[in-house]
């Protein structure tokens, strides 16, 4: 059986990278119908995100191709940082002072076995097997 991947790569979620990675530790190296389990029982904002970016990987991989969806593994998953918005609070005296907005972008890859095709029982046996009914 040859195992296949596919990737989704969810980019400016409004939660912090540490925040995202703590739940992101939860699932790392589990079947995603555990992950997914997982995810929905967590009591996090990141969850939710986490969770979406693993259903957009599983829902690539079982589009390209001929897969078992009980075999599907969270191969990879990581949180990077992403963009930074600049942004001010107004302070006394006219100051404005200065803080970021900071957002994370989330990596998943999912791996998954492809499904065992049955093989056809061949012509030739069924051809025979009339043959001799026929003659009898």
């Amino acid at each position: 059986m040859a195992s296949k991947t596919a990737r989704a790569y969810i980019k400016g979620v409004d939660s912090q990278p540490r925040k995202v990675s703590v739940v992101a530790a939860l699932v790392r190296d589990r079947y995603v119908s555990d992950a997914v389990v997982i995810l929905e029982n967590t009591p996090r904002r990141a969850a939710k995100a986490v969770r979406k970016a693993i259903e957009s990987a599983t829902a690539n991989l079982i589009n390209n191709g001929n897969i078992d969806t009980k075999t599907i593994c969270i191969n990879r998953i990581s949180v990077t940082a992403g963009t930074r918005m600049r942004r001010y609070i107004p302070s006394i005296r006219g100051r404005a002072l200065p803080y970021e907005k900071i957002s994370s972008n989330i990596f998943v890859e999912v791996v998954g076995e492809e499904k065992v095709k049955k093989a056809a029982p061949k012509a030739d046996a069924k051809k025979a097997d009339k043959k001799e009914k026929e003659s009898k």
